[in-house]
């Protein structure tokens, strides 16, 4: 069987945000399944480790920054000259930059850079290839957040983006049932990866004294303190997932997602913004603007 037979017998995937963490382990996981992978990340050199490991060119690197439109229009044009018969089995949209600052202190470029990769370029890239994914029947996934359903503190616009990716992929898992396209949110819990956000806090912020410093750089630190799931594991999950043909809409996957799922379901929100408060330190940020406020009313009474 020549090479190009074999590969129209192979399925392909898309996978971006590759370079590291959960879409590397992702696209070492699909080409252990039979997948011929489009590896793409804005850093093509940390992929190369895994081009090694499968000689048969099972993973092709690309280029790609999903911030930017006219990179995605470019590779579907890639791609429409590359796929068999036009077909695209598994869109991956993992690519996701953090943004963790107090949400009076996220300015204009850093919103709109964290909305471009975590939102529109996921929109970007769906809209694109979708006639690929639904030549194949294919199945489209994006990486989830339990920031996308949990109010975790220094963390209000990655919030947003996980929570506006979400309903995106709802209603995208209903519009493209029709077309035979499944659509899979994984609502990811804690998981080994080098995500995590650590520019300074802004000399600026109104949390620029000692109490608030340190709630601020506890929660840089969550993921870390919470014991995450290696990301190899993780994949492992979310590939059984995919080959299973389950629809589910929203998994939960990582350290921590089911738990939490449920907490948000179940407990009233007070009692989530007390335990939140108590385990990110802000407790001691209340007891510190409460004294100071104590210590302006002595002064005027004095």
């Amino acid at each position: 069987m020549s090479s190009i037979q074999q590969q129209k017998l192979k399925k392909i995937a898309v996978v971006t945000g590759a370079s590291s963490g959960i879409g590397y382990e992702i696209t070492n996981e699909l080409a252990k399944n039979n997948y011929i992978i489009y590896a793409c990340a804005r850093r093509v050199d940390p992929i190369q480790q895994l081009v090694d490991e499968f000689s048969n060119a099972v993973i092709k690197p690309h280029k790609l920054d999903i911030s930017n439109p006219e990179e995605i229009t470019q590779f579907k044009q890639f791609l429409s000259e590359n796929l068999p018969n036009e077909k695209l089995d598994l869109l991956y949209n993992n690519a996701g930059q953090s943004c963790t600052f107090p949400a009076l202190d996220v300015s204009n470029d850093v919103m709109e850079q964290c909305f471009k990769v975590n939102v529109f370029g996921h929109v970007n890239m769906c809209r694109e290839l979708s006639q690929f994914l639904i030549n194949a029947k294919g199945t489209i996934v994006f990486t989830g957040s339990l920031a996308g359903i949990t109010p975790f503190p220094f963390g209000s616009i990655y919030s947003a983006t996980k929570a506006a990716i979400h309903q995106y992929a709802r209603v995208l898992h209903l519009e493209l049932k029709p077309f035979g396209v499944r659509v899979i949110n994984a609502v990811t819990g804690a998981v080994k990866s080098n995500i995590a956000d650590t520019r300074p806090l802004p000399e600026t912020s109104v949390f620029n004294f000692a109490e608030g410093q340190e709630a601020f750089k506890n929660r840089q630190l969550m993921a870390k303190k919470s014991h995450p799931m290696p990301a190899d594991v993780y994949a492992k999950k979310l590939v059984k997932d995919i080959m299973s043909g389950s629809d589910p809409v929203d998994i939960y996957r990582g350290k921590l997602a089911t738990v939490m799922s449920f907490i948000m379901l179940l407990v009233p929100y007070r009692i989530l913004e007390f335990g939140l408060k108590k385990y990110f330190k802000l407790d001691k940020v209340f007891e510190a603007l409460d004294s100071t406020d104590e210590e302006r009313l002595k002064r005027k009474s004095a």
